[in-house]
This record gives structure tokens, C-alpha cells and sequence, in this order.
């Protein structure tokens, strides 16, 4: 990364307050007042993951897009696999072919089996093999004032999107991956400190942590391939103003000891790194927290 007016990290980005804007599910990028900053303007590339292939879920937007933009500019071939956010999807596809790189764009929702296989089945046409995964994808429902209304159907399809989709792309994927393959996931803060309003997406965020060191333990020493996950803090997103109430969305990113939210450029970096056997090839089954100082434990 490069280009930042000041090297005063707290102000890398958009202090509170937003606009109290909201969106119903999927939120857009393209429809945001405030639009996350991905790193357009300022990452640079350094050939990192060059020829690579990399699938990534919930690529669209949000991390998601830091992340194939980070990606095509370190030189690898993009799977973006999104819900139905077709604007956005096309302005991700732009950037990874704007950086001389390959993009496959596979529409669809990831709580059904099938179409997780799909994703896998089309990447490897392509490309003929999968050198990096990550499981970005996520639903988060809208936060609520008392647990016991999260029903039955809303609970079931976090569970569906969150974790059982990461685990069954995971399964899918490691036969069409050599060693020094890398699958990262995307875990969360609430893993840690869940927020009783969005239980149900905690929970899943929880899962994620244990099942990434389950499978790093398990994938590193048989296939050399490593599984680590990012735990994001408080990051300005279409997740956010689809999920919370307007005053919560103004206020976002207050509750950080630097008094903001992050943007998602600040995580492309770090899905760079984790991919790339030079710079974490002895990480495995680790979590790497990015929470503006949160502590994770």
C-alpha cells in the first residue's frame, strides 16, 4: 500500500460520522453514499502470486474486492463468486482486467450445495487448477433488540452461507490444489466479542475460527497447504448499512480504540500474505486479527 496523505495510521480513512443510509439485503457498493475505499488509488503490486489462480467468494464488494484488486495486481487470475450484485460484480471484473489479469464471474448463492460445486467445477475449466481460496462470502442478518427473533429460516441460511458453504468449498477444492496452495477465510471479531442483535452470525463466525485451525492442522502437513483466516473489526462495507439501523450505521466504527472503521483497503495486504508462501510459509491455522485495536482475546 502507498499513496496515504499521513502516516498517522488513524487517519488512513473516513472518520465517523456516515450518512445514516441503510439498504435491504444484498446491500450494493454501487448504491452506498459513502463508498468503501478498496484500494484503487493506492496499492501497487509487486508480482507476489504471479500466474496464479484464486477463487474468491463474496468478491464483489467489501473485502471481497480489496482483495481481487490486490490480487490482479500481484498477478493472479480471479474466480469472483457473488450472490446476484451484478453492478458490482462488473466494476470488480473491470479492475482485475484494467491489471492485465483474467476474471470468471459465477453468479449464485452459496447456502446451496450445488452451486458451490459449480464455482469449483467452472474455475477449474478455466483454469485448469485452484492455487488459492478464499472463503470471503457472508450473510449477516439484521441486527435485532432481543435473540429470540432470529427464526428458524434466517439462522439456517447464516449457517448455510457462512460456514457450511466454506466448509464444502474447502472439500471441493483441495483435489485441484497443489502443495503451496493457500485457503483463507474470512472469521470476524464477533467470533470473540459476539453481539447478541446478530447471535446467529457470531455463532457462524465462531465456527470459522475453529474450523480453520482444524483444517490448517490437517491440510499443512499432509497436502502443504496452508489455512489461516482474517478477523476483521469494524470495516465500512455493504454488510454494514444492510444490517444495522441508520443511528448505529452514523455511529459505525466509534466502539474502536481509533475511532473509526476500517476500509477495505486495509485488508487486501493482508490476504496478499497469507497467500504467498514467501512471506508465510511457516503460517498455518492461525488467525490474523485486523480490529483497529480490538483485542481478539
Amino acid at each position: 500500500m502507498g499513496g496515504h496523505d499521513t502516516d498517522d495510521p488513524r487517519k488512513f480513512a473516513q472518520e465517523p460520522p456516515f450518512p445514516k443510509e441503510q439498504q435491504s439485503f444484498p446491500g450494493t457498493e454501487k448504491n452506498m453514499d459513502v463508498k468503501p475505499d478498496y484500494g484503487y488509488d493506492t496499492y501497487v503490486g509487486h508480482n507476489k502470486l504471479k500466474d496464479k489462480v484464486a477463487i474468491i467468494t463474496g468478491g464483489d464488494s467489501g473485502i471481497g474486492r480489496a482483495v481481487a484488486l490486490a490480487y490482479a495486481r500481484e498477478g493472479a487470475d480471479v474466480v469472483i463468486s457473488y450472490l446476484n450484485e451484478h453492478d458490482d460484480a462488473k466494476e470488480t471484473a473491470r479492475v482485475v482486467e484494467e491489471a492485465g489479469r483474467q476474471v470468471l464471474l459465477v453468479p449464485g448463492d452459496l447456502a446451496e450445495d450445488s452451486h458451490c460445486q459449480k464455482v469449483v467445477d467452472e474455475a477449474v475449466k478455466k483454469f485448469g487448477r485452484i492455487d488459492i481460496l478464499v472463503n470471503n462470502a457472508g450473510f449477516q442478518g439484521d441486527q435485532v433488540d432481543d435473540f429470540t427473533k432470529i427464526d428458524r429460516q434466517r439462522l439456517e441460511y447464516a449457517f448455510k452461507t457462512n460456514i457450511i458453504a466454506m466448509f464444502r468449498l474447502s472439500q471441493m477444492s483441495v483435489e485441484h490444489m497443489k502443495p503451496g496452495s493457500a485457503i483463507i477465510n474470512t472469521s470476524s471479531i464477533q467470533a470473540y466479542k459476539p453481539s447478541p442483535g446478530i447471535l446467529d452470525y457470531a455463532c457462524t463466525k465462531g465456527a470459522i475460527v475453529a474450523f480453520t485451525k482444524g483444517l490448517g492442522m490437517d491440510l499443512f502437513p499432509k497436502h502443504g497447504i496452508r489455512v489461516n483466516t482474517v478477523a476483521p473489526g469494524p470495516v465500512w462495507t455493504p454488510l454494514i448499512v444492510e444490517s444495522f439501523p441508520a443511528e448505529k450505521v452514523e455511529k459505525f466504527g466509534t466502539q474502536t480504540p481509533v475511532n473509526r472503521a476500517a476500509m477495505p483497503k486495509e485488508y487486501g495486504p493482508a490476504f496478499v500474505f497469507l497467500a504467498c508462501n514467501e512471506d508465510s510459509s511457516m503460517i498455518s491455522g492461525e488467525v490474523l486479527g485486523i480490529t483497529g485495536g480490538l483485542p481478539l482475546a
